[in-house]
């Protein structure tokens, strides 16, 4: 297993130093897109157009050998658009000369080891739904037939802020397929002064191909099989179920004052689940074979910030889920009372 651990820490740092190559900056953004693809999840990163939101893909599919498409998603995007459908094809039939008419299907852009919905908040509620089955199932179904989806499957969605014109929310089942959701923030001066050296240029860097689809399939295999304590466990568990308001199911017990005034519905267990994978799947980049409470935390906001949904008090107020969620993690306590495990505080840590 410490081999195992060294390896992937290593494969992940060479993936990250290619994106670094193109991508100026955004070092949160890169390890939570590298760790939500490691954790065999997908994730939605939101920000204003020019970011390198694309770039940013572009570069993640080279440097790990990927499959690559992109779908752009504009109001006039229908499902079929993405899944593919099915078409008339006519061959020759040499019994009898004639031609053969038959229907064979023809694959849509989503038959791809890595998928870039572009602006994906652009397009009707009916056909952001086409994603649904790709992300949960792998697969998905054309004329009564389901056709499976190559792995690794990894689904990276941009969108746009909702004050923008023209944009459609994600519903919440959708929203609740994607493991982690970032945000994407203007470029610091100094990053931005970077950004246009490299971008005005002559020639521009490009990212070298540093793993493959086995070597990735084994990492992801490799995150289900680091340890986490009881103790941590359970914290992920009080983490979730403090986002719940009191007088909904499993709400009050862990909720704070501000989740009982702004909170509607709370996480799901989806959320618990992507919290400890990727919690796994930090302690391996750090090179340690359990994942601690601090791995939690770290990657808690990623993890629940799409999974809350707010009242109209919180709208009225200007309240975010940010804020919401940092309120929880100042105030829930690190230690439980009479769980296994229990001991000092420093070694839950």
């Amino acid at each position: 297993m410490a081999e195992l651990t060294e390896r992937f820490g290593q494969d992940f740092a060479a993936a990250r130093a290619q994106i670094g190559r193109v991508i100026v900056g955004h070092q949160e953004i890169v390890e939570g897109v590298l760790i939500a693809l490691f954790c065999g999840g997908h994730c939605l990163l939101e920000g204003v157009p020019g970011l390198g939101k694309t770039l940013l893909i572009r570069s993640l599919a080279r440097a790990l050998r990927l499959s690559f498409t992109r779908i752009q998603f504009t109001p006039d995007l229908m499902p079929a658009d993405i899944t593919g459908t099915m078409v008339v094809s006519e061959e020759d039939d040499p019994a009898t000369g004639r031609k053969d008419r038959r229907f064979t299907f023809a694959r849509g852009p989503i038959f791809a080891q890595m998928v870039l919905a572009d602006e994906i908040n652009r397009a009707t509620p009916k056909t952001q739904s086409a994603l649904l089955e790709a992300m949960a199932e792998r697969s998905v179904t054309v004329g009564g037939v389901s056709h499976a989806l190559d792995r690794p499957f990894f689904v990276m969605a941009t969108q746009n802020p909702l004050e923008q014109e023209g944009t459609y929310p994600l519903p919440e089942a959708q929203l609740d397929r994607f493991f982690f959701k970032l945000d994407v923030r203007t470029s610091a001066r100094a990053e931005l002064f970077e950004v246009l050296l490299r971008t005005t240029g002559g020639v521009q860097e490009e990212p070298s191909p540093v793993l493959d689809s086995a070597q990735i399939l084994g990492h992801q295999e490799l995150v289900r099989r680091v340890a986490v304590a009881p103790h941590v466990q359970d914290y992920v568990v009080r983490l979730v179920l403090a986002t719940h308001p009191k007088g909904t199911p499993g709400g009050g017990e862990f909720s704070t004052p501000m989740v009982d005034r702004f909170v509607r519905v709370g996480a799901s267990p989806r959320a618990g689940q992507a919290i400890t994978l990727a919690a796994k799947c930090r302690a391996l980049i750090q090179g340690r074979p359990a994942a601690s409470i601090d791995d939690a935390r770290s990657v808690a906001l990623a993890a629940l910030r799409h999974r809350l949904i707010l009242n109209f008090e919180a709208q009225a107020q200007g309240a975010t889920s940010d804020e919401i969620l940092r309120n929880i993690l100042e105030t829930l306590p690190l230690e439980a009372p009479g769980m296994p495990g229990a001991g000092p505080a420093a070694l839950r840590r």
